[in-house]
């Protein structure tokens, strides 16, 4: 069995970073009411800038699986008590994070969200890695994808609607519309438990471009292949969509494709970069950044939740400690400058956390 190259996990741990800094970003503009468009997902269909980033995390999910659990399976098969726990801590951690700061009903709190998407994944793909041979995963990913498409459009004459999708039927049958997001209006959960099925996809994605792509020995190799493999994702990807529409929201194959291939051309960016000097300062703090995500990732919830709920009076007027800070930068520029602003100090002070930790060898993992 070949040992994953420096370069292979290099260029893992700064996307890493990057879909971490990218998430704290586009997550806390200092309003919602004011920010610009790429940062924030396309409504129903479609793809934004910010729609790349949990599927860009996702994937490195995959990737790193591939340079950690792979050859644990292939010595001694699955360590089924270390990943149980795994994904059951990360499944836990999500849920807490949703209810915090325990100010609603336990018959309104929100089962799913990002962390528990995670979770749910890696014991998906942990499964699939274990009992599949991986000359058969390429194969498996595309017959999984075809299912959910087909699956899909069994919901009616509306199957990618809003209103009538199969993913928002599911939840509401095993979850109740109560335990769902609300944010657009009505009960509608965009890490709902069907639409898992295409990202753990997106997982084993990342995890067959780590073992069939990077094991490439040169660099020149690595990038060529990335960018080959990134063309034909995204070429088919986009012709599906004429069918098969990309959406985030339900997580389509077409939105698989096209996201797993904007990620494999980061990869193939990544590499490329470190060739040039300028750029490495770049690339080591990202991969500081990423050194402790979910650390971050909690922390970062944490604190965006004391920012919005601690109030202070200035002026005779009560305001969130957000607010205010959001309210002291549009005194100096314009609303989304200032939003955008704000969020960038948030991502930044993070940054600073994680360096912290990272200089003292303070590495959290479940």
């Amino acid at each position: 069995m070949s040992q994953p190259s420096q370069t292979r996990i290099d260029a893992i741990d700064v996307l890493r970073g990057l879909a971490l800094a990218l998430m704290l970003l586009v997550n806390n503009p200092g309003s919602w009411s004011a920010v610009y468009g790429p940062f924030l997902h396309a409504d129903w269909h479609g793809l934004t800038p910010t729609d790349l980033v949990f599927p860009f995390f996702l994937f490195v999910v995959g990737a790193s699986m591939a340079c950690s659990l792979r050859g644990q399976i292939q010595h001694s098969g699955l360590p089924w008590l270390s990943v149980l726990k795994r994904s059951f801590l990360l499944c836990l951690i999500g849920f807490i994070l949703q209810i915090i700061p325990l100010d609603q009903t336990p018959d309104t709190w929100r089962i799913m969200g990002v962390l528990q998407r995670i979770g749910l994944c890696f014991l998906l793909v942990a499964i699939a890695i274990t009992i599949l041979k991986e000359r058969w995963l390429i194969l498996v990913c595309s017959l999984v994808l075809i299912a959910y498409w087909l699956l899909l459009l069994t919901a009616g004459s509306s199957p990618y609607s809003l209103e009538s999708n199969l993913v928002r039927h599911v939840d509401m049958a095993i979850l109740s519309s109560s335990h769902m997001w609300p944010g657009k209006g009505l009960a509608f959960d965009p890490e709902g438990l069907l639409s898992t099925i295409g990202a753990s996809i997106t997982v084993l994605s990342g995890y067959l471009v780590c073992v069939k792509v990077l094991q490439q020995k040169t660099k020149n190799q690595q990038i060529i292949q990335l960018l080959l493999v990134a063309f034909a994702l995204l070429c088919i990807g986009l012709i599906w969509s004429l069918w098969h529409p990309i959406n985030k929201n339900l997580w389509t194959g077409s939105f698989v494709l096209v996201s797993s291939a904007a990620a494999c051309l980061s990869l193939a960016l990544i590499i490329w970069m470190w060739r040039v000097s300028v750029f490495t300062p770049v690339l080591n703090g990202l991969k500081i950044y990423g050194s402790n995500p979910i650390f971050i990732y909690v922390a970062a919830w944490l604190f965006s939740v004391f920012l919005s709920r601690v109030t202070i009076t200035v002026n005779q007027q009560t305001l969130s400690v957000q607010e205010w800070i959001f309210g002291c930068l549009q005194n100096l520029m314009t609303a989304k400058l200032a939003s955008l602003i704000y969020a960038i100090i948030f991502a930044t002070l993070f940054y600073l956390v994680a360096l912290v930790l990272y200089r003292k060898r303070i590495f959290i993992k479940l």
